[in-house]
């Protein structure tokens, strides 16, 4: 199915503005119930981007003016091993956390928070305590863990006169436009109703979600789903370093990452033992999905009481800075897609035509991968497999493959049908 052209077509626009306006360029009324200056924007000019991370001291002072109390609408990302000890819930620090979102509230500031935890905390009680499970084993603890889990989170929110509610959701929520459109416009009504949404993976129904074993990409597409203006990791680590300060003494904190460069994805590591399964290299693809969309992230320690307080009291963690160019809607969807169905490998005049802002026409195309239908997203790279842009395909594979090559006049003879003229159109393109 082809997606919508953009958000208008199934939910309505804050008065006065039109289709495919860029985002931060409005501000939509304040949300009812969630305090006096509560918004879904920020409003806030982002710093240009930089192509390298900042030295020490300038990188701070770049950063200082991030802060948790500017923030009208936050995520937070819990993982696993801050929730739980492995048997139960940590209830303490849970309640810290909640105490946190209710001194965020008060000040006017919406919380979403995704959680992991479901599956770590259903394996003793099932006697699944092996370091690997098979799927269904992961599926039925997740099934038996999330009650656990949303009875933690809504009695340390009630506690501190909140209301949670559940969601569940898996990359196909995200991933096909009209159920992240649905799943939006449930999360805004939460939020208008003064609820503090508690969104976790849907494992026990998925599968790529639990091979991909993460939380911290379904936390940059939620950010990036309602426009949040900061993401917050909490993890094990105070943010990134430039090598594993665990294993080399040399590694330098990076206070502030103004922009996503090979060099800072390269810094990613492997995923640490036990039942975390996310690790730097998660957190740095979901810093590449929300600063694309105009949020800032931040990498903090997350094993400390009232751990939101300690950041915005000055922890040391690390920000990512959104980037400067604003972008409609449809194309932070386009960007922030997870799971492309294909790739078109295309030629160096294509590569030109693209990066000076043009379509992808079927004659650059050198070949077609995968397999896909119209409208699905896929990637286009370079000869050597470079990631160059992402779009909505206007051909399914099988007659992209048919007319890979050829000049768009041809088309419809050897179709036997006219299509557009491009295999992906500028406006559902965007460059990585």
């Amino acid at each position: 199915m082809t997606p919508p052209a953009d958000d208008a077509d199934l939910l309505p626009l804050p008065p006065g503005k039109g289709r495919g306006e860029g985002a931060g360029k409005h501000r939509p009324a304040p949300l009812q119930g969630c305090g006096p200056t509560l918004a879904l924007r920020l409003g806030a000019q982002p710093r240009p981007p930089h192509p390298d991370p900042l030295p020490e001291g300038e990188g701070e002072r770049a950063g200082h003016h991030l802060s948790l109390s500017t923030a009208r609408l936050l995520v937070v990302k819990i993982g696993s091993a801050l929730v739980t000890d492995g048997a139960a819930p940590r209830l303490a620090w849970l309640d810290g956390v909640a105490a946190d979102i209710a001194a965020a509230r008060a000040r006017g500031t919406a919380v979403i928070v995704v959680s992991s935890g479901a599956i770590a905390l259903a394996r003793v009680a099932l006697g699944l305590t092996q370091p690997r499970l098979r799927l269904e084993e992961k599926q039925a603890a997740a099934a038996v863990g999330q009650i656990r889990l949303v009875q933690a989170w809504s009695a340390a929110l009630q506690a501190h006169g909140l209301v949670a509610a559940q969601l569940l959701l898996t990359l196909e929520d995200t991933e096909d436009r009209r159920r992240y459109l649905n799943a939006r416009a449930t999360l805004t009504t939460l939020l208008g109703l003064g609820c503090v949404p508690v969104i976790n993976e849907n494992d026990s129904v998925a599968t790529a979600e639990i091979r991909f074993g993460d939380n911290d990409r379904l936390a940059a597409r939620v950010a990036e789903m309602v426009q949040a203006d900061q993401l917050v990791l909490l993890s094990d680590i105070d943010g990134l370093y430039t090598a594993d300060p665990k294993r080399d003494s040399a590694a330098r904190h990076i206070p502030v990452v103004p922009q996503i460069t090979p060099e800072i994805e390269a810094m990613g590591g492997d995923p640490p033992p036990g039942y975390s399964s996310g690790g730097m290299r998660t957190k740095l693809v979901a810093a590449r999905i929300v600063t694309q969309a105009g949020c800032a992230m931040a990498i903090a320690v997350g094993a400390v009481p009232n751990p939101l307080e300690v950041l915005a009291g000055g922890a040391r963690c690390t920000w990512f800075l959104p980037a400067p160019d604003g972008r409609t809607a449809r194309k932070r969807w386009i960007a922030g897609s997870l799971h492309p169905t294909g790739r078109l490998v295309v030629d160096g005049g294509a590569a030109r035509a693209l990066a000076a802002g043009r379509s992808l026409l079927p004659a650059g195309v050198r070949d077609v991968l995968g397999e896909f239908e119209r409208g699905d997203p896929v990637l286009v790279q370079d000869a050597d497999g470079a990631v160059l842009a992402r779009g909505l395909t206007a051909y399914a594979s099988t007659d992209a493959r048919r007319i890979a090559g050829r000049q768009s006049d041809e088309i419809e003879g050897v179709l036997g049908w006219r299509g557009r003229d491009e295999i992906v159109h500028r406006d559902d393109l965007v460059l990585a």
